[in-house]
């Protein structure tokens, strides 16, 4: 046994290794650096690399140094390129508080049985928000930094309580003439109650609408029921109104994977288009509210929501090899930021989390919550996420408070058990609100976790397209615009 090694491995290096991190990926490995750039590499010559005797005129090195995981001897520009690439994913922080939604009422013509809000019934006057608690909220809103502020107005029914949606509109109309911000108002209706008054009202003020759209009628009228069974008709009658008064592309719509939609993701999606819709979000249920009460968040698994998801996923890329420009939302926020130094500043998929720093809730009776899950799990009987009151703190009070500032401690995946040597990271984030929910646990039991079960499932699903697929690689490029 020798004290001392041989000296060839005291020679000069061709090439020193950045931080990155990697993870199996079917036969190979997933590599990733700080910036969160995806590469493919095989077994062995990943030990290759980390044990330093990796050619140099392997046809692989020059995309290795392209993207800041090894530089030559002596080099510095590739460590200030990926510094650069690291802030600019990490620059939208500095903004602050973009998306302020303003929940004026908890009364709804609905009663979904998903519903993450416990929503109440059409009487019950108590649950809406007066002007004096709006006009507090949308003080608070204009003290933000962000040079773009967009308001979203939600319920329950927001139309419900049309004279305080109106309120607050003129209000941060009145109040942006001396902020002088890029404002953007939507209002998230079911588009049910809506008037053609309203809708003019929408677009002499640019007011968007995103509304909910589940699928064909049997199944959005099972998910979405409303008194005469309708709901599906009225959405109809509401979005060809809205197109043709507020304009063809001010309506957006959402769905939620009820379990009734499981093995429906094709109808679904063709009722999209149908409808001339050019987008869709196969979104989860949230284990909130009434789909907490009635078992809807229950009723499937994250390995059960990805076969829906994977599903929908492949019937999107034959649309579109087919000549039918079509896009799946959550697919495209993970690919921008994997394929983009940008961040698309979504707060599930934010590190830290974008509680509070990305969006903030103004609920209808003056509180304020760190996201709108937050507000969901207080109407559940869990303040814990109550991070002021309009009525009674002030901004800096509200943004420094404990409540806030601890989920956002506890939400860097960079420092987080599991999270911080996962090549996945990059392109995740965390969900306090929702560990919180399900385990007591700000940062959650990673393995077990619905949560990052469902994040890297989908990852990797759409790292295994890029790698095998051209066809779905440019089009995903596309998506996330690069």
């Amino acid at each position: 046994m020798t004290r001392f090694l041989p000296a060839e491995e005291f020679a000069p290096k061709a090439y020193a290794l950045l931080p990155c991190r990697f993870e199996p990926l079917d036969e190979g490995l997933i590599l990733s650096n700080m910036a969160g750039e995806p590469m493919f590499i095989d077994r062995s010559r990943f030990e290759a690399l980390v044990q330093g005797r990796f050619s140099t005129t392997d046809p692989l090195f020059p995309e290795l140094r392209a993207k800041h995981f090894v530089r030559e001897p002596g080099e510095q520009h590739p460590i200030e390129l990926l510094a650069l690439k690291v802030r600019t994913k990490y620059a939208h922080l500095a903004d602050f508080t973009n998306l302020h939604l303003f929940v004026v009422t908890l009364r709804c013509d609905h009663s979904c049985q998903y519903c993450q809000v416990s929503r109440q019934s059409e009487d019950k006057l108590r649950y809406d928000m007066t002007p004096e608690t709006a006009d507090k909220a949308l003080d608070l809103v204009f003290l933000s930094p962000n040079p773009a502020i967009k308001i979203e107005i939600q319920g329950g029914e927001p139309l419900l309580n049309w004279p305080v949606v109106e309120h607050i509109i003129l209000g941060a109309e009145a109040r942006n003439r001396v902020a002088r911000r890029a404002l953007q108002i939507v209002i998230a209706t079911t588009l049910s109650l809506v008037t053609d008054d309203m809708l003019y009202f929408c677009r002499d003020h640019n007011v968007l609408l995103s509304s909910s759209l589940d699928g064909p009628a049997d199944l959005h009228d099972r998910n979405r029921p409303r008194p005469g069974r309708d709901s599906h008709a009225k959405f109809v009658a509401g979005l060809t109104k809205a197109r043709d008064i507020v304009g063809a592309d001010a309506v957006s719509a959402l769905m939620t994977t009820a379990p009734a939609s499981m093995d429906r993701v094709r109808d679904i999606i063709d009722e999209y288009v149908r409808l001339g819709f050019r987008d869709i979000f196969l979104r989860h249920v949230s284990p909130y509210g009434f789909a907490a009460k009635t078992r809807s968040y229950a009723a499937y698994n994250a390995q059960k929501w990805l076969e829906f998801y994977k599903e929908g996923l492949r019937y999107i890329l034959e649309l579109n090899a087919a000549g039918v420009p079509f896009v799946e939302n959550y697919s495209r926020l993970l690919l921008t930021k994997m394929l983009t130094p940008r961040d698309p500043g979504f707060v599930d998929l934010s590190n830290p989390c974008g509680a509070g720093i990305l969006a903030v809730v103004f609920n209808y009776d003056g509180e304020v919550y760190a996201s709108d899950e937050s507000r969901m799990l207080k109407e559940m009987g869990d303040a814990s996420f109550r991070i002021g009151d309009v009525h009674k703190n002030t901004y800096k009070e509200i943004f420094t408070s404990d409540a806030l500032l601890t989920v956002l401690d506890e939400s860097f995946t960079l420092s987080a058990p599991m999270c911080s040597d996962c090549a996945l990271e990059p392109w995740c984030g965390t969900d306090p609100v929702f560990h919180h929910g399900m385990t007591g646990d700000l940062l959650g039991r990673k393995p077990a976790s619905e949560f990052c079960k469902r994040q890297m499932g989908a990852v990797k699903h759409l790292l295994r397209l890029m790698r095998d697929n051209s066809d779905a690689q440019r089009l995903f490029r596309r998506w996330a615009g690069c």
